[in-house]
């Protein structure tokens, strides 16, 4: 038995921490969002974040030498991919985030899932829908309610924040069966994509936000604690988390890769209380716990109970 076992301790054992840290990044990521708008216009923190994360994935790139893409129609979808999965959801956080607490911004980015699969089957066309994936859209769509506190009734800049949270997974609710079904099956995507889609971003970024934002703030002005919080979320939470990402994929599976999902807004929530002090309303976790088990149902991570069928009584025939 022990000889059995061994290979799977050993397997578990190499992707298990570079799990674990992506759920840590990824968690605390808001909380760099909103250190980063005490200073920054939100524009300039996700450029700020892309830049940071580009260099990063530079590095990744000089050391492993993967092919870079050269069709021009490839790097029209990484532009695409680069504003709807980067640049714009990167931005309406930081939006969201003046307005609500970073705990309730991790919370609306696991609702991500519940948005990709209708995406992916009504637009796309990649998934089908089933009984289990339509209850667990259902389930999480009475979560989402929850989390807003329907019952208190809805408005206001409270409100305003949760939508833009939640348009923020709405863009990723895109991006991701976009991303897999026009750039997936190119060679080495496991780096160079990542990093195609971040200096795409970059750019993006870089155009539209003095527009938008006005001239950045000299680097002088800031305080060590802003600009150790983009280059964080840059570094870590959009650079190396990527790589981390790609390794656990290679050796556990997507599946696994997909149920840090669960993770994020327990370590958003914890680090959101005790790092920012922030308070928070009963509903709002119970309700978080609600999306996340209809993500769980979406997915198939939990499984409905099977409907048993009592077989017809058979009648005698002359």
């Amino acid at each position: 038995m022990n000889a059995v076992a061994a290979p799977d301790k050993a397997q578990l054992r190499s992707w298990l921490p570079g799990y674990l840290a992506l759920a840590v990044i990824w968690g605390s990521s808001f909380l760099f969002i909103k250190i980063g708008i005490r200073e920054l216009h939100p524009m300039y923190v996700a450029l700020g974040r892309v830049t940071a994360g580009e260099l990063t994935a530079g590095i990744v790139l000089l050391v492993t030498r993967p092919r870079l893409p050269r069709d021009p129609k490839v790097w029209a979808h990484l532009a695409v991919a680069g504003a709807i999965g980067v640049a714009i959801p990167f931005t309406l956080f930081g939006y969201g985030e003046q307005r609500i607490a970073s705990v309730l911004a991790g919370i609306w980015n696991a609702t991500t899932p519940l948005v990709v699969l209708p995406v992916a089957v009504l637009v796309f066309r990649t998934e089908r829908m089933t009984l289990r994936r339509t209850v667990g859209i259902v389930l999480g769509f009475l979560g989402v309610l929850t989390v807003l506190g329907v019952w208190h009734g809805v408005g206001g800049v409270q409100l305003t924040g949760q939508l833009m949270c939640f348009g923020a997974a709405v863009c990723y609710g895109f991006a991701i069966p976009y991303q897999r079904r026009f750039l997936s099956g190119l060679p080495d995507s496991g780096v160079a994509v990542p990093a195609g889609q971040l200096a795409m971003a970059a750019v993006e970024l870089a155009i539209v936000a003095p527009f938008v934002a006005g001239a950045p703030p000299s680097p002088t002005r800031l305080s060590l604690d802003v600009i150790g919080s983009v280059l964080a979320l840059g570094a870590l939470g959009t650079g190396l988390a990527f790589v981390l990402n790609f390794r656990v994929i290679r050796m556990a599976g997507a599946s696994a890769s997909a149920s840090v999902t669960y993770l994020l807004p327990i370590v958003a929530t914890v680090i959101g209380v005790l790092g920012l002090g922030e308070r928070i309303r009963w509903y709002q976790p119970v309700g978080a716990l609600i999306v996340l088990a209809g993500v769980a149902v979406s997915q198939g991570f939990l499984r409905l109970p099977a409907v048993r069928r009592v077989p017809e009584p058979e009648y005698a025939t002359r």
